[in-house]
């Protein structure tokens, strides 16, 4: 069930990149990411407002933790991919985000105490590999001509903000119910990226709403955020952020199905490939047939 959750959370994201990558350089970023987690908890909140007010003195004897993890995983995670995307190529990004699991797991082993197995440790290789071929097309003289920049950069702090997101959600205290936690961080990340989204006003980058702008925000409000976030922290809580992490590897494979699907690309032998490289590198990984 864990690894269907995290699996199914992977997909919807896979769409929030194709989703950013058509918004870029139309829509500010910070604004972006503010009107995605004002969306995600406008719709929450009717449904969470009695566990909230249930749960009130537990969230605020935890609202240290509640807010360090709404401030990495809410208002600095997504707002820097879309920062990132308007400085660095989508070949760039689809690489780094590949460390995603890798700061997972020495994470889970630092905080949590998991071992670093060698399946493990094959899984990442294979996974790698595949995702690799995937974003090159199989012409691996691609990576030798990267032109690193301070998106990219921005998208390596990401990747390790998201693995330290998950290993938090995976120490969520007893107390406090799965509604309550989403949608305390959901607030709380909201109103750390408020401050941000006013100074982008200020600095002139005004958001100007079209039709696809609109729904694409919704999309990523909706499914991207609110539905994503609540099987991921499902995800891991079942199975752990390592296992989860792996999953994640995913992401590039389901980005270029929908690319196929939605934009019309083609599909080469190295999709092909490098689809079965994926995947045989996550079932090595995380062991889906175990129940936990």
């Amino acid at each position: 069930m864990g690894v269907l959750c995290a699996l199914a959370a992977t997909i919807i994201w896979s769409g929030n990149f194709i989703v950013a990558r058509g918004l870029g350089g139309h829509f500010p970023p910070v604004q972006l990411a503010w009107f995605r987690w004002l969306t995600a908890t406008v719709i929450l909140l009717p449904f969470a407002f009695r566990n909230l007010a249930r749960e009130r003195r537990q969230i605020k004897s935890n609202l240290g933790f509640l807010s360090l993890t709404a401030l990495i995983g809410i208002t600095v995670f997504n707002t820097l991919i879309y920062i990132a995307g308007r400085y660095t190529t989508a070949l760039n990004l689809a690489l780094i985000a590949t460390f995603t699991p890798i700061f997972l797991l020495l994470l889970s082993r630092i905080f949590l105490g998991e071992a670093i197995t060698l399946r493990k440790t094959a899984g990442i290789a294979i996974a790698v590999f595949g995702v690799v071929s995937l974003v090159t097309k199989g012409d691996y003289s691609r990576l030798a001509a990267l032109d690193l920049n301070i998106g990219d950069l921005g998208m390596l702090v990401a990747s390790g903000l998201f693995a330290a997101y998950s290993i938090l959600v995976g120490k969520k205290p007893r107390e406090l119910g799965q509604t309550a936690f989403l949608t305390a961080t959901f607030v709380l990340g909201l109103i750390f990226l408020t401050p941000w989204a006013l100074w982008e006003i200020l600095s002139g980058n005004r958001a100007v709403f079209t039709a696809p702008a609109v729904g694409a925000i919704l999309y990523i409000g909706i499914g991207a955020s609110l539905i994503s976030f609540l099987l991921w922290n499902r995800a891991v809580l079942l199975i752990g952020p390592a296992r989860s992490g792996f999953i994640y590897y995913s992401l590039p494979l389901f980005s270029g199905i929908e690319a196929l699907l939605i934009l019309g690309e083609t599909v080469t032998m190295a999709h092909i490939y490098s689809g079965f490289c994926i995947i045989a590198g996550i079932i090595v990984a995380t062991n889906p047939f175990d129940r936990k």
